[in-house]
């Protein structure tokens, strides 16, 4: 039997607090869209998932691999004899096989120019207990980590939540393409001061999520030179690493430090998953790579609360240690997300809506503001909500990842298969159409009977776009028991 709320004066405060944010804008959509999701043939007219920055498109290659290796899995015939070695109990240091394998892929996935040391490897459940753990090591509540903004909106549940930590804004512009700018850190730091709030690092995410944009050299090598200033931490969220599609000249805090620069290393930390660059958020691994030797340590006893199953370390280890395919699977996905991205933007520009110059991440930061009736957050989440409802889109209004600036939209578009992305097309098309020609009180009735004959029996794309679609995209079996990211 279930609590009711009369009943929640009997669990903790943690338990009954909001801090998970179920409740923001960004979660309302998942609702919106696990109430009515959209298939093809059952539920054509159904809302298409467009806030789930999942990468499925080499999902092929994979299972390929498989196939040819059934001794990676203890679940099968050629693999069941080491059963017992992978079963009994492992320490949370994890198997040096699968950190051996993750450090290669790391390096792999960041061009070959660094490499990682296995022993710093710290496993966890997940970006999600990667980024807690780490926040747990370095703050205690009431600390505050400077975020810059737009940022993941769930960074509010992973780093806060149960730590009890605060985060910081640091309001970044579309002037600049939403740049970090050490202006913008100082503003920020000196408030937080003024505020009595004890700052403890600088959380980045690169690539962003949500810009799809990635820092340059110069830009990393400022944000060291300000934590080392201030002696605060900074941590690298890089899980989208190897999702970077076009000029592959991304850049690791890793290379930074490899450089001859000034810097404390202690302060220093990498969060790593496998969740975006291999597609595989349900497999829950998380790392946490430190430079510091005491949160290594501090960090593995920590992870006991959130190990990776050692079925998937073995299974992760035959995988990653194949540097063949690994090479092959990097170098298909990022042509795979150029072709995605490509045709996406495409289909948005022919209604003129423009979305930030990206080239890394999963989806895209999508500009509407000249469809708001004002510029204040209020119209943006009318907006949105039009959008869920009635184009039946689950797409993220931009205010949910604390965008300063209204009318800027994350929308996921390598989650999908083609023929759903076309029928989303279409819908974002007539809506566009409709809001700059009807009537307002008659968009309503007018949308409802547009929407059902969008259906994939509907006009398709021209030719040349779709020449530029992957073939191997495949259709989500089960969308309601994707990871929500």
């Amino acid at each position: 039997m279930g609590f009711t709320s009369s009943n929640q004066h009997l669990l903790s405060k943690i338990a009954t607090s909001l801090g998970h944010g179920e409740e923001s804008p960004y979660f309302d959509g998942w609702k919106a869209y696990d109430k009515d999701p959209f298939n093809p043939t059952q539920n054509p007219n159904g809302v298409i998932q467009m806030g789930l920055a999942e990468n499925p498109l080499c999902f092929d290659l994979i299972q390929e691999w498989i196939k040819k290796n059934p001794k990676a899995s203890i679940c099968t015939a050629e693999g069941v004899d080491e059963f017992k070695d992978i079963a009994i109990f492992q320490d949370y240091h994890g198997l040096p096989e699968f950190r051996n394998a993750v450090a290669k892929f790391m390096g792999r996935a960041r061009g070959g120019r660094v490499t990682f040391d296995p022993d710093r490897i710290v496993m966890s459940g997940g970006a999600t207990g990667a980024n807690e753990l780490i926040a747990f090591c370095l703050a205690d509540p009431g600390d505050a980590f400077l975020v810059p903004s737009p940022y993941y909106p769930a960074f509010d549940r992973d780093l806060k939540w149960r730590t009890g930590v605060q985060l910081v804004p640091v309001p970044c512009h579309s002037s600049n393409d939403f740049k970090i700018t050490k202006a913008a850190l100082e503003t920020a730091y000196e408030k937080a001061q003024e505020a009595n709030i004890k700052v403890k690092g600088l959380i980045i995410t690169n690539p962003s999520n949500p810009l799809g944009t990635i820092l340059d050299r110069e830009t990393l090598r400022t944000l060291v030179s300000f934590i080392n200033e201030k002696n605060i931490h900074l941590i690298c969220d890089e899980i989208y690493a190897a999702t970077v599609f076009t000029d592959s000249n991304f850049v690791s805090i890793a290379e930074i430090l490899s450089e001859d620069i000034a810097c404390n290393r202690d302060l220093i930390h990498i969060v790593y998953s496998l969740s975006k660059d291999m597609g595989l958020p349900g497999f829950r691994v998380g790392i946490v790579y430190s430079y510091n030797d005491e949160v290594v340590n501090s960090g593995r006893k920590m992870s006991s609360y959130g190990l990776v199953s050692t079925q998937t370390q073995h299974l992760i280890a035959s995988m990653l240690l194949d540097e063949e395919f690994t090479e092959r699977f990097i170098i298909e996905s990022a042509k795979r997300l150029a072709t995605r991205h490509g045709v996406f933007t495409r289909g948005l520009a022919k209604v003129n809506i423009d979305c930030l110059n990206s080239n890394a991440g999963l989806f895209c930061w999508m500009d509407l503001h000249r469809l708001l009736k004002e510029s204040t957050v209020e119209a943006e989440l009318a907006l949105w909500r039009l959008i869920i409802h009635e184009v039946k889109l689950n797409v993220s209004p931009g205010s949910s990842f604390h965008c300063s600036e209204p009318g800027w939209f994350r929308v996921c578009f390598a989650n999908m298969d083609e023929e759903t992305m076309e029928v989303a097309l279409q819908r974002i098309h007539t809506f566009v159409h409709q809001k700059e020609t009807v009537v307002p009180t008659k968009n309503k009735k007018l949308w409802r009977s547009n929407l059902r004959t969008l259906s994939f029996s509907s006009r398709r794309l021209g030719l040349d776009e779709v020449a530029l679609m992957s073939p191997h995209s495949p259709i989500p079996h089960s969308p309601l028991l994707h990871a929500r990211t």
